[in-house]
């Protein structure tokens, strides 16, 4: 985009130059019209999170198309029409099997670098899931200051991705904390106990991530993208306390929202989906940046059993996502820049808004992204 608008300007200025110049010595012959620069196409990401991906290979577990023939999973997603892949990071997830761990994390990068697919790295800072509901001090810096608990984070997200640089994996994106709605490394960076703390703990993942990749961009993600109240009281604390970030990321989950205990106010899918893009268009003209959707998922099992969906709901779940997609694309004045779906790969016996049979094929759903 910066060659693109060097040209632009450079045209302009030379059109500039001959109007100024005096004009042609054969006035008679007509001017001829300028030709435009081509408009630059906007690279839209479709993408997924496939962080569980190893672990299912190590139980056994195989992925096929649709066609019943065996696919590694990477090459699977790129099959289907995906172009990225999103991988969380933990910090020491011993007790987890060292999942999601340094070593798993760049094994499963260089897969989709293999796939010419672009990478998403998700910084959790913390030993297992951080999300909304859980923002955990990982073991190793749980009696750590404020001051040595920003240095952790610098030190742990340049040590990650210097190894993906290693590696020869370059990531296009890198996530700043998961879901930090209420803010990260609770109760430390709490944000609506301690928000300048938030604010200088994401300001060191943000200069870490520089330090290695100065082209990635950084990404503060929440949740319930929705909400618009929440994202200016988050996104507020970090601008007002002088953190920075290149893009804001929305989990979107029609599911999770039109659960009574959410209070949405909504009460169907394409409302969550029409009050996404509203807050889409809203954070992206308030705070000046893009927007992605980093994590979505629609119904392909049902809650309490664990049993596939049927076909009535795989196919709503397909048109969710398509709908979710196209107004991404053609109704946020460009600002949304992709959709990922969250772990579409896992078993509907293990959670209920995959996109997979329990014996490893896509389901309708997949077709989504296609459309």
């Amino acid at each position: 985009m910066k060659n693109l608008s060097w040209k632009a300007l450079a045209a302009g200025l030379v059109c500039c130059l001959c109007a100024c110049g005096g004009g042609s010595s054969n006035s008679d012959e007509p001017t001829p019209e300028p030709t435009p620069d081509p408009t630059p196409t906007v690279a839209f990401a479709k993408g997924a999170d496939i962080s569980w991906v190893t672990e299912y290979e190590a139980k056994g577990y195989k992925f096929h198309n649709t066609q019943g023939q065996e696919r590694e999973c990477t090459k699977l997603m790129k099959e289907l029409g995906l172009d990225a892949i999103r991988l969380r990071v933990w910090v020491d997830p011993k007790e987890n099997d060292n999942w999601c761990n340094t070593a798993d994390v760049v094994n499963k990068a260089k897969r989709a670098k293999a796939e010419g697919m672009d990478v998403m790295i998700d910084f959790h800072y913390s030993d297992w899931w951080a999300d909304p509901g859980k923002q955990n001090i990982p073991a190793a810096w749980a009696n750590h200051s404020y001051e040595q608990m920003k240095s952790d984070v610098a030190t742990h997200t340049k040590a990650v991705l210097n190894a993906l640089k290693t590696a020869g994996v370059t990531p296009k994106w890198v996530q700043v904390g998961n879901e930090t709605s209420n803010g990260m490394l609770w109760p430390m960076g709490q944000a609506d106990k301690n928000p300048k703390q938030y604010a200088g703990l994401f300001a060191a993942g943000y200069q870490a991530v520089k330090e290695v990749f100065a082209e990635a961009i950084v990404i503060v993600h929440l949740d319930n993208g929705w909400k618009t109240s929440l994202y200016e009281w988050n996104l507020d604390i970090l601008k007002n306390n002088g953190a920075k970030w290149d893009m804001i990321g929305m989990s979107v989950y029609p599911y999770w929202t039109l659960m009574p205990e959410t209070n949405s106010g909504y009460t169907n899918a394409d409302q969550v989906i029409a009050g996404a893009i509203s807050n889409i268009k809203h954070v992206a003209e308030r705070y000046n940046c893009d927007v992605m959707v980093v994590e979505t998922g629609m119904q392909c099992a049902d809650g309490k059993t664990g049993q596939l969906a049927s076909s009535t709901v795989l196919a709503d779940g397909k048109r969710q996502l398509a709908s979710l997609i196209k107004q991404c694309r053609e109704n946020t004045n460009g600002r949304c820049k992709g959709v990922f779906y969250w772990e579409p790969e896992c078993k509907p016996s293990q959670y209920a808004l995959g996109a997979f049979t329990e014996d490893g094929k896509p389901t309708v759903i997949m077709d989504g992204f296609k459309e």
